[in-house]
C-alpha cells in the first residue's frame, strides 16, 4: 500500500479526476467511509456527536459526514469555523435539508456553544485542517482547539472511574468524548510527522486512498490512534510510481514461501547462527529457535566452548558447532572452523552475544573477507557494532547481506546522530542501503526496510511489547529462517519482520504491552504465520 506525501497524494487525486472520478465523487466517498467507520467502531445510534468542519476539501469531508452520521441515527451538531462562499457549496446545500443545530464560531460568543457541544458529545469529528497543515496553527483556530482540548479533558477527568479494571477497560467513549480525525489530525504535519502543540490527539483517524508519512513518522504517529485507510476509489495506478509501501497483511502473505506436503528438513533450509559468548547464552538460543519457528528445516549455532552447555539447555533441537574461545567469548581463529562448515547451509546469521571484544573483531573481518559472495548473510547486534569500528565496513560485505540495526546501531554504522535518523529515516535509511549495497531493516516502532534498488517497505506496528531485551534476537532469527527457505533477501526481510510484529501483536493481545520476554514470541510466530495463511 503506498505510503504519500500530501504532494504526491495530491497528484493521485488530479490524476483520478482527470480519468472520470470527480472531486465531488471522492468527497462524497471519504465522508462516507467515515461515516461508517465510526458507526461500527463506536456505533451511532442516539450518540451525539460534534463536527468540526473547516475551511477546503477537509471541511467538505466533514460536511458529507455529518450527513451521512444523522443518517446511520446519531444526533449531529455542525460547528463551523472560517468556511466562505457557502451558497456556492453544495455539500453544504445537501446538508442544510437535514436542519442539523449548526454554530459559527465567529457568532460564538466565549465559545459557549462549543464548549456545550464538546461537553455533551460522545465523537468529535476533526475536519478542521487535514492535511492542510503547513504553518503553526494561530489565531481563532488556536482559541477553538484550546476549547475543544479542555472540554475533552474535563470530560474524560470527570467520567473516568476511580479504578480502571485493566482485563475489561471502559470504552472510549464511556470516559469522555472520543476523537475521529478525518483523513489526518488537525496540527500534524503530513509530511514529517511534526506537531504543532494544539493537535488534537485522534483515537481513530480515517484516512484516504493511502496513508500519510506523517502518521507513521513519530511524534504524528503517537496522534493518529487506530489508523483506518478507507477506498474512495482513487486506484493504485493513479499515484506516482515508486513510493514507500507499507505493509498489509496480504503483502506479507504472498511473500511466504510453499511448504509442499512431500518436503523434508533439506527442502526448508539450514540455519548458521554464529552467536553468544559466555555472558550473552540467550542469544544464540533465541535466534536459533525463531528460524525454526519460521520453518527452517534445521539450524546449528556456531558458539564459544565456553558457552555451549548453556546455549543447548536452552534449544535442544539445535546442533552444534564448536568455537575456539577466548576469555569466554569467540576466538579470533574460530574462523577457519566457520568457513568449514559454511557450504552445507543456506544462510549464515551472524552477531548476537559475540561481544565486542578485539578477538571478536578479528574474526569477524575474517570471517568477511573470506564469506562466499554467493551466500545469503544476516549481521545482527555485536557483529553491526563491531563493523561500525572499520573504515569503509561495507566493501566487506557480500551482495546477499541483510543489516538489522535499531537507532543506536544504525547511528554508528552511519556516523548520523540518531534524532537525524528518525526525523528523515524514510530518506536515510534507503540512503544507507544504496550506500552500503545491503537490504537495511531499520528496527523500531514502524520498522523501515530498504533495498538498495530503491524498494521501501514499512511495516504497521508500533507496539511497546516488541520493547524488550531479545526481540531483536528472534527478529533477526525469523528474517534468517527465510532466507533459508529461499526467500529473496528483501522479500525475506519484510516477512520475516512482518510475522515478529505480528506475533507481538498476538503478544500483547495475550497478555499485555508490558511484560512480555523475549521467548513469548517464539510460539507465536508459527501462529502468525497460519493468521497471515488465513487472509
Amino acid at each position: 500500500m503506498n505510503l504519500v506525501t500530501a504532494a504526491q497524494m495530491k497528484i493521485a487525486e488530479d490524476t483520478a479526476n482527470e480519468r472520470g472520478l470527480s472531486y465531488d465523487a471522492m468527497m462524497e466517498n471519504a465522508g462516507r467511509q467515515v461515516a461508517e467507520a465510526i458507526a461500527e467502531q463506536f456505533g451511532t445510534a442516539g450518540k451525539r456527536v460534534t463536527v468540526l468542519v473547516g475551511p477546503g476539501n477537509n471541511g467538505g469531508d466533514g460536511l458529507v459526514t455529518a450527513r451521512y452520521l444523522t443518517d446511520l441515527g446519531a444526533s449531529v451538531s455542525v460547528y463551523v469555523w472560517k468556511r466562505k462562499n457557502l451558497d456556492a457549496d453544495p455539500n453544504w446545500e445537501r446538508l442544510s435539508a437535514y436542519r442539523l443545530p449548526v454554530v459559527f464560531w465567529q457568532e460564538d460568543t466565549d465559545a459557549e456553544q462549543l464548549k456545550s457541544f464538546v461537553e455533551n458529545s460522545a465523537i468529535v469529528v476533526d475536519a478542521l485542517l487535514g492535511t492542510g497543515v503547513s504553518r503553526p496553527i494561530s489565531g481563532d483556530l488556536a482559541d477553538l482547539l484550546r476549547v475543544v482540548r479542555q472540554g475533552i479533558e474535563r470530560r474524560r477527568t470527570a467520567d473516568a472511574p476511580a479504578l480502571i479494571d485493566p482485563i475489561d477497560p471502559p470504552k472510549s467513549d464511556e470516559i469522555g468524548p472520543v476523537i475521529v480525525a478525518v483523513d489526518t489530525p488537525s496540527g500534524l504535519h503530513t509530511d514529517s510527522g511534526t506537531l504543532d502543540p494544539l493537535t488534537l490527539p485522534a483515537d481513530l483517524t480515517v484516512t484516504f486512498a493511502a496513508p500519510k508519512r506523517g502518521q507513521v513518522l513519530f511524534p504524528g504517529a503517537a496522534f493518529v490512534g487506530q489508523l483506518l485507510i478507507a477506498d474512495i476509489e482513487i486506484a493504485a495506478d493513479d499515484f506516482p510510481p515508486d513510493l514507500p509501501q507499507l505493509i498489509t497483511a496480504e503483502d506479507a502473505a504472498a511473500l511466504l514461501p510453499v511448504r509442499p506436503i512431500w518436503g523434508h528438513k533439506g527442502s526448508f533450509g539450514k540455519v548458521m547462527v554464529v552467536s553468544g559468548s559466555i555472558n550473552y547464552v540467550g542469544a544464540p538460543a533465541l535466534t536459533a529457535s525463531a528460524a525454526y519457528r519460521v520453518g527452517a528445516g534445521l539450524v546449528t549455532v556456531a558458539t564459544p566452548k565456553d558457552a555451549q552447555a548453556m546455549v543447548s539447555a536452552h534449544c535442544i533441537e539445535a546442533t552444534f558447532i564448536p568455537l575456539e574461545t577466548a576469555g569466554g567469548g569467540i576466538g579470533a581463529f574460530a574462523t577457519a572452523a566457520v568457513l568449514e562448515k559454511l557450504p552445507g547451509y543456506s544462510v549464515a546469521l551472524v552477531g548476537p552475544g559475540l561481544g565486542q571484544t578485539p578477538a571478536a573483531s578479528q574474526f569477524l573481518q575474517q570471517l568477511l573477507y573470506n564469506f562466499p559472495a554467493e551466500k545469503p548473510l544476516v549481521l545482527d547486534a555485536d557483529a553491526l557494532n563491531l563493523l561500525a569500528e572499520l573504515p569503509d565496513w561495507w566493501e566487506l560485505l557480500p551482495p546477499q547481506a541483510v543489516l538489522t540495526p535499531h537507532p543506536g546501531e544504525m547511528s554508528r554504522l552511519s556516523g548520523l546522530p540518531i534524532a537525524e535518523i528518525e526525523a528523515q529515516r524514510l530518506e536515510i535509511v534507503p540512503e544507507m542501503a544504496q550506500k552500503w549495497n545491503t537490504v537495511v531493516v531499520y528496527k523500531g516502532a514502524f520498522s523501515v526496510i530498504a533495498y538498495p534498488q530503491g524498494e521501501v517497505a514499512v511495516l504497521p506496528f508500533a507496539n511497546p511489547a516488541l520493547a524488550t531485551a531479545g526481540s531483536g534476537d528472534v527478529l533477526a532469527g525469523s528474517i534468517a529462517g527465510m532466507l533459508a527457505q529461499h526467500v529473496p533477501p528483501f522479500d525475506a526481510a519484510v516477512v520475516g519482520a512482518y510475522l515478529h510484529g505480528l506475533a507481538g501483536e498476538i503478544a500483547r493481545d495475550q497478555l499485555w504491552e508490558a511484560g512480555v520476554i523475549a521467548g513469548d514470541l517464539l510460539p507465536l510466530l508459527p501462529r502468525a504465520i497460519k493468521e497471515l495463511q488465513g487472509v
